[in-house]
């Protein structure tokens, strides 16, 4: 006959590395990303008229001809980040639907452009911060602002 010891430890353990792994853990973890990166921990959302539109973190298809868009090569689709070269690439579209000045978009585009490593990596720019800022500059310029700003921009 088999002791009662054998059949308890392993359900006892079972339960205290559920409680640790599924409870405890996780509710560390987040505690500490709450309190030490609010900002990341909660998404990165971007706002605009006080409503939230979208996350900086991850990438949102644009329809309109009239605002930059993410690449549609990147592996899982989501990157928020476009090279300066794509970028400037879509400057000349933007230009060509609004009127707005090729000079001022190409200063947005580098007034917004960040590195992968420090200023030795490779440059890059968030669509959607370009974005943004051409809605806030260009309210009456910037066409339907896509989709995901349906709505949001009327004031």
């Amino acid at each position: 006959m088999m002791n009662k010891k054998y059949f308890t430890m392993p359900i006892r353990a079972a339960i205290v590395l559920a409680v640790i792994c599924g409870l405890i853990y996780p509710i560390a973890v987040t505690g500490v990303g709450q309190g030490l990166f609010p900002y990341q921990s909660n998404g990165s959302v971007a706002s605009l008229n006080n409503t939230a539109i979208g996350s900086y973190l991850i990438g949102q298809s644009i329809n309109s001809p009239d605002l930059f868009h993410i690449r549609n090569d990147s592996a899982s689709g989501v990157d928020p980040d476009i090279t300066v070269a794509s970028a400037m690439n879509q400057a000349l579209t933007i230009h060509n639907n609004t009127n707005i000045s090729l000079v001022y978009l190409h200063n947005l585009i580098q007034n917004n452009t960040r590195y992968t490593l420090l200023s030795f990596g490779t440059a890059y720019v968030n669509a959607l911060r370009l974005n943004l800022d051409l809605i806030m500059a260009f309210h009456d310029s910037v066409g339907y602002y896509g989709k995901i700003y349906a709505n949001v921009t009327k004031s």
